[in-house]
Order: structure tokens, then sequence, then C-alpha cells
């Protein structure tokens, strides 16, 4: 383990300098680079203090950290399919996130579920057809290379305005669909 490497993350991360994380543990701005640069090892009382200043515990800075998936290929992805409407969400188990991406494809004159009022922010980019946009009595058309973004208050859903299929890229956070 780089014991340097993570102290400097979670500095960078709380946003402080060295000289600030070296005035907060008693100890020199030269030590915290040299810590940082693996050139040397902090004792155990000293490690905690840094620790504690960078507000995370033994165990937590020790706990072995899985590798996160960051690429999804098609296997991954979890599809829906009824009556003119085909969802795709592209990131497995997206709940746990902040923010669900999702591919929804319609047939012309269909729509999506009406999604009731909640808290958060939703973007969406039409990468085919024509839709209109529908958010509490406004709607909005938007054709191909557009992209829309509203904050979810009021009911909502899309619908193809077009005569061929439409497909919107559609982010909503923290996940809905």
């Amino acid at each position: 383990m780089e014991i340097g490497v993570k102290i400097k993350e979670l500095r960078l991360k709380n946003q402080l300098t060295q000289e600030e994380l070296a005035d907060r543990c008693e100890l020199t701005k030269g030590y915290i680079s040299q810590l940082e640069n693996d050139l040397t090892s902090p004792s155990i009382a000293t490690l905690l203090d840094i620790l504690q200043s960078l507000g995370i515990s033994a165990s937590e800075f020790f706990a072995h950290e899985e590798d996160e998936q960051l690429v999804f290929s098609a296997s991954d992805m979890f599809e829906k399919e009824s009556g003119g409407q085909r969802i795709r969400w592209l990131v497995p188990s997206a709940q746990k996130n902040a923010m669900e991406p999702i591919l929804t494809e319609l047939s012309p004159g269909m729509e999506t579920e009406k999604d009731l009022p909640h808290d958060g922010e939703e973007f969406g980019y039409v990468l085919e057809g024509k839709i209109t946009l529908n958010v509490g009595k406004r709607s909005v058309a938007a054709g191909e290379g557009d992209t829309f973004y509203f904050r979810p208050a009021k009911t909502h859903f899309i619908k193809n305005s077009g005569k061929n299929r439409a497909r919107v890229l559609w982010v909503s956070c923290p996940p809905t669909f």
C-alpha cells in the first residue's frame, strides 16, 4: 500500500494544502511532502494524527478497496421492451449511484410513462428522431442533436412526435428509472 499517495488523495479531497495539513498535525510542510512522495514513513501516532485531521479512521484508511467497474459492455446492460418502447439501463445497479443513464427508444406516437414529481435533475440528448418533452403543463419540441435539462418538480414524460423511431439518452439524478 502506498500510504503517502493515499494521504495526498485525502488531503486534496479535503481541499487542504500541505502546509495546512502540517499545521493541523504540528508537523512541517517538508515532512508532509516527503510522506506523500513515500520518501519517509510515519510513526503510528503521527499517522493517526494525520488521519484524524483528514477526517478518516485508521480502519477506513486501511480497508481494502475493490476496483469499481469503469466500462460496461452490452452484456452488462438490462433492457425492457413493451408496446413500442424500449429502455436500456446503461449502467447496471445505477440505483446506488448519484445518477442513472438510460437509452430510451420510442416508436412513432409512443410516450414514456409519466414520471411523478421528485427531487433532482434530469438531462437528455436526442440521438435520433423528434420528441416532445412534457414537464407539467409545458410541451417543448426537440429534435436530433438537441438536449434538454430540467428539475423534475412536476409530472414529466417524453413523446415521439416524429414519423420515425426516436432515441434519447436520458440521465436522472438521483436515479428514478
